[in-house]
């Protein structure tokens, strides 16, 4: 019923915040079919506010979110990895144990959202699940880990975190931890990619049937991991390097060794990751994230430095860019590869954002634009779904032959 009902509404349906997206008949049709999935989504980091209710509608102009039931339905959303998120902190066993006991806690609350709200969601790990939920109109909630610091140094903690619903981790964040070194750590390489304990991660994940997901690690770890890997792995929400050159997007001999893996890329809309920012801008900003990097700083300090990024943002707006440089990521992928290894993961709720896509009822906008440059819908609905959920259902496969 819900794919009729946007079928009939979406060539006149206005979205709001910002600009309208108007679709088009034929796009309105392939987004109405098919199943939308968004691999990194940071709604969990409002859940886990006092008040915040995602069964509401928000606005993004007058709070900033992005992200809550209405505005799925409303954007054509079927489905979102929900982010258990933790920035990194110090690695002592008692850091550890409160990394884990805050990342159950989220866990707990997007538990929590599903039982408050069974005619409007419900938790997803499969691919059955996520197509089963978009005939009944519901939105599939999977949950992906930003950060395996939570994960400590006892890899008891993986199947722990599977049996809640866990189904990939992000095995480092801007930080080196016990697992691997990122790509964004100031002080460089720690274990020159994977660390012994971090090659035994990798090998559990694969044998419960966890993808294992390379954004915001180093070059290093990235090869170690398809060294070791025995299932296709993913980029949860990473662009590419040879069109915004930054640490955290990948190389084009990263994307075409993930595709040989048989993984995917799911493009990330934050948008220093999208167009590379003017030199001012860009050094403003660099400043800033030194300081937001300390791990002492209290909520207030933190919301005073991300009020200062967002002011030197509005500063520099021309420099934005818009769907149309996220879709030239997306397009990029295919022309090294092909439309099968590359998929959508916009960081919503945790800086993605571009010209024409502010929140999520608005992604049409990203189907709109995929059509105009000509891709089929079969290729449109692996870039949405089809792409993730086959490595999903092949880390089930292989771990099943481990």
């Amino acid at each position: 019923m819900r794919k009729f009902l946007l079928l009939a509404t979406f060539p006149v349906l206005t979205f709001a915040q910002a600009q309208q997206v108007t679709l088009s008949p034929k796009a309105a049709k392939i987004h109405a079919n098919a199943l939308t999935i968004d691999t990194h989504a940071d709604v969990p980091i409002n859940m886990m506010k006092e008040g915040f209710d995602i069964s509401k509608e928000y606005d993004y102009d007058k709070d900033g979110s992005q992200i809550d039931f209405p505005r799925m339905i409303r954007g054509g959303m079927d489905g979102m990895f929900f982010a258990v998120y933790l920035g990194q902190g110090k690695r002592t066993e008692e850091a550890n144990a409160e990394a884990k006991k805050k990342a159950l806690a989220i866990f707990d609350k997007i538990h929590e959202a599903a039982r408050l709200h069974p005619d409007i969601a419900a938790i997803a790990t499969t691919s059955k699940d996520a197509y089963r939920l978009q005939k009944e109109g519901k939105r599939a909630m999977f949950i992906g880990m930003e950060n395996g610091w939570p994960i400590g140094k006892d890899i008891a903690n993986l199947k722990m975190f599977y049996d809640l619903g866990l189904r990939y981790i992000t095995l480092s964040h801007s930080l080196n931890n016990d697992i691997c070194d990122s790509s964004t750590d100031g002080d460089g390489p720690e274990h020159n990619g994977l660390s012994k304990f971090g090659e035994d991660v990798v090998k559990e994940m694969n044998r419960l049937g966890m993808m294992v997901d390379v954004s915001h690690v180093s070059d290093s770890t990235f090869y170690d991991v398809i060294r070791l890997t025995k299932a296709p792995v993913i980029a949860s929400h990473s662009s590419c390097r040879a069109l915004c050159d930054v640490p955290r997007n990948m190389t084009d001999d990263m994307i075409r060794a993930l595709a040989k893996n048989g993984g995917v890329i799911q493009i990330n809309f934050v948008p220093n990751f999208v167009k590379k920012p003017s030199e001012p801008h860009e050094m403003s900003l660099k400043a800033l994230r030194l300081k937001i990097r300390q791990t002492d700083l209290s909520d207030a300090d933190k919301k005073a430095l991300r009020d200062e990024m967002k002011a030197v943002d509005e500063k520099y707006k021309a420099d934005k860019p818009t769907v149309q440089d996220a879709v030239n990521h997306i397009e990029h992928v295919i022309k090294l590869t092909s439309a099968d290894h590359v998929g959508i993961g916009m960081d919503l709720d945790g800086g993605g954002e571009v010209i024409g896509v502010r929140d999520v009822s608005q992604i049409g906008a990203i189907t709109e634009e995929l059509v105009k440059r000509g891709y089929s819908a079969e290729d449109i609905e692996k870039i949405w779904g089809g792409n993730i959920m086959r490595v999903l259902d092949q880390a089930e496969r292989a771990a099943g032959k481990l």
